[in-house]
């Protein structure tokens, strides 16, 4: 009974086994290929194809990867908790886990860049709103038609400094979010590296415990032998005893009968 117990346990982890492993494997697909995408909108921040909308589909993207890296992340840490002793298994998950590392440190080296290009922006942005002087400070007097001409360009400037403040705001807004991102990156990195050397010293400690065990079979089997011989020796050296002690009483007996 409980044989069919642990069979059915066993069939059950290794059901689950197959459906994370195929789900991570997809998962995996996915991030690398959002990864790609990601890589390519940043190659093009600041240059012509630059744009607002590009901004926003890069912060889309980055956003959704990020969740899914972070539910892959749970489902491996729950696909190294599973008991296999199948040999096929045990090389998926251990290939998982890397192709997700990799996947992963490409993800997070794509999140730096973006990182990067827009803290360029926000200082780009700052030194050009400082460098912005007073327009009336021209020195000497200004005529009525020199006047009107720069209170409009005053205007201008205005309106477009406002503009370059909102996205300056949201731009310190994307770096937060990005180093955010990085950090949770650098968490998850850091629980996976935890799980896979636990993992790998529980994987050591069955090894070493498997070795210690064939020792000690092996040992008790050349003890079981030993005993074996000394039990063949000893029945050995009694039938020898009994033959002596019956030849003896033979003698015995053959000179009383003489007598």
């Amino acid at each position: 009974m409980e044989s069919s117990y642990q069979g059915g346990v066993a069939f059950e982890d290794n059901d689950n086994f197959q459906r994370l492993s195929q789900t991570i494997a997809s998962n995996i697909k996915k991030i690398s290929q959002n990864v790609s995408s990601m890589s390519k909108m940043v190659n093009q921040l600041q240059t012509p194809q630059d744009s607002q909308e590009l901004r926003n589909q890069l912060r889309q993207i980055q956003n959704y990867t990020q969740k899914l890296a972070k539910d892959t992340s749970s489902m491996i840490m729950e696909l190294m908790k599973l008991r296999t002793d199948i040999p096929a298994n045990m090389l998926t998950r251990d290939r998982l886990s890397d192709e997700y590392m990799t996947t992963l440190n490409a993800f997070q080296t794509t999140q730096r860049a973006a990182a990067q290009k827009t803290k360029d922006d926000v200082r780009k942005v700052k030194a050009q709103t400082i460098n912005i002087g007073d327009p009336f400070a021209m020195g000497g007097g200004v005529r009525d038609g020199e006047q009107g001409e720069s209170i409009r360009k005053q205007e201008q400037m205005s309106m477009q400094s406002q503009r370059e403040l909102q996205q300056l705001e949201e731009r310190e807004r994307d770096i937060r979010q990005l180093e955010n991102d990085i950090m949770d990156v650098n968490q998850i990195f850091k629980e996976l590296g935890t799980m896979i050397h636990e993992q790998g010293a529980v994987v050591e400690s069955i090894e070493s415990n498997v070795e210690c065990a064939s020792h000690n079979v092996e040992a008790a089997a050349h003890e079981l032998s030993h005993a074996a011989n000394y039990k063949n020796k000893l029945r050995k050296k009694k039938v020898y005893l009994t033959l002596i002690l019956i030849i003896i009483i033979s003698i015995i007996l053959i000179i009383i009968f003489h007598n």
